[in-house]
């Protein structure tokens, strides 16, 4: 009996994914959970574990959230099996850290190359409520495209190592088609960000292209005035922001290092061992000083030991 794809798991919903993590659709599910990622083994180098099956974990005051992988609404079985972050999840963890006395601030570490569209809005709201509680910060190491940085652009601020990329902001959808005769016919289509009229478009005539085109670019606005909002970017100039070109059409692509930084993308640029040490001076534990009544307990035992 084969396994599902992590594409069937997720359906044909429009995706805010980068395009170099389409061919992981294809994949089928693991035999067995996969321990950890790029992002928690250097989490765990810094003295910071996130067990299997934890969402999050508190370390000094500081609570560390993992956003890894293709992001869906609610798949338990990709986060059981591959440790890849959710929506609701996301939702649930934003407001157990918030409400939690032992928090004094939240480090989202970002590896994802987006996900879903469906039941992002939640997580995006979570995010931002959660940050204008307590600080919320964002490393991304190394990648924090489409859906991923419309997550990350609520937070208090985001940082980027060496290498992470940012960007790719705008939706896709994928869909297929009858072209010939028999099973072997059917031709598939990706379309990128319009008017969702139908339900399930023809993404082969010119019509059906321009009823998805409109559903794309409904959410691309909402993605674009999210990320604008979240990262204090003037509406009108996110786009010339997000190009490769002086054509405002040319965006959805990926950015990193000084690049990133110039264009308002990031707050930083550093490796993870200075934002570690940066954030853990930060919020570490200050020591309590001493009362006054220890203080005369101590001086007597002092006294006493002298006599």
């Amino acid at each position: 009996m084969t396994r599902p794809t992590i594409g069937a798991l997720i359906g044909d919903c429009p995706l805010a994914l980068h395009e170099n993590a389409l061919p992981y659709l294809q994949i089928d599910l693991p035999d067995e959970a996969i321990d950890k990622s790029l992002a928690t083994f250097a989490l765990g180098a810094e003295g910071v574990q996130v067990e299997r099956g934890q969402r999050f974990a508190v370390h000094r005051g500081v609570a560390y959230v993992p956003v890894r992988g293709i992001l869906t609404p609610n798949s338990a079985m990709l986060e059981k099996y591959l440790g890849w972050g959710t929506y609701h999840g996301l939702v649930e963890t934003m407001a157990a850290v918030t409400a939690s006395d032992e928090v004094q601030a939240t480090v989202m570490i970002y590896d994802t190359p987006g996900g879903a569209v469906l039941g992002i809005q939640g997580a995006v709201e979570a995010i931002s409520q959660a940050a204008a509680a307590k600080p919320v910060h964002a490393l991304v190491h190394p990648l924090a495209a489409s859906a991923g940085y419309w997550l990350a652009s609520q937070c208090s601020d985001i940082a980027l190592t060496a290498g992470s990329w940012v960007g790719s902001v705008g939706t896709m959808t994928t869909g297929s088609q009858p072209m010939q005769p028999g099973e072997s016919g059917v031709q598939y289509f990706i379309q990128t960000s319009t008017h969702a009229g139908a339900k399930r478009p023809d993404p082969s005539s010119d019509h059906g292209k321009q009823l998805t085109q409109i559903r794309l670019d409904e959410m691309e606005t909402e993605f674009l005035a999210s990320v604008a909002q979240g990262r204090g970017i003037p509406i009108e100039d996110l786009s010339a922001r997000m190009s490769r070109t002086e054509s405002n059409r040319d965006g959805g692509d990926v950015f990193w290092g000084d690049d990133a930084l110039a264009r308002g993308l990031v707050d930083s640029v550093e490796t993870m061992s200075e934002f570690m040490g940066r954030i853990g001076g930060q919020y570490a534990p200050k020591p309590r000083p001493k009362s006054s009544a220890y203080a005369a307990i101590a001086a007597a035992a002092q006294a006493q030991a002298n006599i």
